[in-house]
């Protein structure tokens, strides 16, 4: 297959893909990728296939073209072409919840010398990196990343990366509790999607619209995320975007879990956990196990919500996701204190503070914790967070983060 049939053939594919017609589009960049001697068209129907994939929720078909993709791009010797490829191998195992391999691409991206091209996937790196630092809970590297995104997408003027790294910092937010800016930030995606989204794809507008509905939830505006949801839940289902129909069932079992309706949300955990499970969104699992823990224990069945919590820590663990530990910890105190085990309520207290401790969430003026309930919190430019309310009282000369661990152990 020459160069240019396999343009027109690339092109061919894009047009259905557009048409939601996929099924057809896999087929039609299958053929070229078997048919196509060019390395350079190889590795652009790559893309298209890495794309698709990503969309559908097929992970690992996601990571198996990603690779063959860094062999064409070596094969290439192109700088850019080596980059972009090592960036989708980054996303791919992001998608996969393989956090600490996303890392290491994205700095393998990062310190590669090529063109303005490669530049200008910085911006996309530091979103991929910045998200697997959160689905570690290491939240200030998680935000630093996320600033760098932002940065790269005021200056290269790139209102799709502003759009998506809103909707992470939405999810950040979301995670330490300040509502007030995990609404904000989706909200500013949603103006995004609507001032310069013509031409983009309707997955930014059900982006923008799950990220509300979950900051909606939180503030207890449960028939405003009701109606956020249901708009990207009707785009998802258009499309046929399986990760995003999960995140909108997981949404909805909330919601009806905060209306008190356990009946209503146990079947959309059960619908969202299958999608999870087949897609291999682990991370998404914790949260739908966290749901199905709550429900259990409105009903008084902590049995059950204590099996639901074992399932959910392996999960945690494995990942290494430690706020997801944090929440179960303080769920199963709770629960042994209703059932008066002294020893496993102490066992829990301590593993709870440990998790503070370690993921630095409590104020580094005040001492009280962050994340327990919602508070509006301010960054200082490196990336250490601290409630509001201390900053404007106490004004600040510097982080006293900072301050604290530049000072060696043994020092003082």
């Amino acid at each position: 297959m020459g160069q240019d049939q396999t343009k027109q053939q690339i092109e061919k594919g894009l047009h259905l893909y557009q048409a939601n017609q996929t099924e057809k589009a896999l087929r039609v960049w299958t053929r070229v990728l078997e048919k196509c001697a060019d390395p350079a068209g190889r590795f652009r129907v790559l893309g298209c296939l890495i794309t698709a994939h990503a969309e559908m929720g097929r992970y690992k078909d996601m990571l198996k073209f990603a690779v063959v993709q860094i062999d064409t791009a070596r094969e290439l010797e192109d700088p850019d072409f080596l980059t972009e490829s090592y960036l989708n191998l980054a996303r791919s195992n992001e998608k996969l919840c393989e956090f600490q391999k996303t890392i290491s691409y994205c700095k393998t991206c990062l310190n590669m010398q090529g063109t303005t091209v490669s530049l200008q996937l910085n911006g996309q790196v530091s979103l991929s990196m910045g998200n697997a630092f959160l689905g570690l809970s290491i939240f200030q590297k998680a935000l630093e990343c996320f600033e760098k995104a932002l940065r790269y997408a005021h200056n290269n003027d790139d209102k799709m990366l502003e759009c998506r790294v809103c909707c992470s910092l939405g999810n950040f937010y979301t995670q330490i509790k300040d509502y007030e800016k995990a609404l904000f930030f989706p909200c500013k995606a949603a103006e995004l999607v609507n001032d310069y989204g013509k031409g983009w794809s309707l997955k930014y507008r059900a982006m923008s619209q799950y990220h509300m509905a979950v900051a909606y939830r939180k503030l207890g505006r449960l028939a405003d995320a009701m109606d956020c949801c249901e708009e990207s839940m009707k785009i998802a289902l258009q499309h046929g975007d399986r990760p995003l129909q999960a995140l909108c069932l997981l949404c909805f079992a909330d919601i009806h879990r905060s209306r008190r309706d356990v009946q209503t949300a146990f079947p959309r955990y059960e619908s969202s956990m299958s999608i999870m499970t087949e897609i291999g969104n682990r991370l998404g699992l914790i949260q739908v196990l966290l749901g199905v823990t709550k429900c259990w224990m409105i009903q008084k069945e902590l049995d059950k919500a204590l099996e639901s919590i074992e399932k959910a820590q392996e999960l945690a663990e494995g990942l290494g996701n430690k706020l997801g530990l944090l929440k179960l910890h303080c769920l199963c105190e709770r629960i042994y204190r209703t059932k008066e085990q002294q020893q496993e309520l102490r066992d829990h207290v301590v593993k709870f503070h440990e998790c503070v401790e370690e993921m630095e969430l409590y104020c580094g003026m005040c001492g009280e914790s962050i994340g327990e309930k919602n508070n509006q919190l301010q960054a200082l430019p490196c990336s250490h967070f601290f409630h509001l309310k201390c900053l404007q009282t106490n004004g600040t000369r510097g982080c006293p983060n900072c301050r604290r661990l530049s000072v060696k152990p043994g020092y003082v």
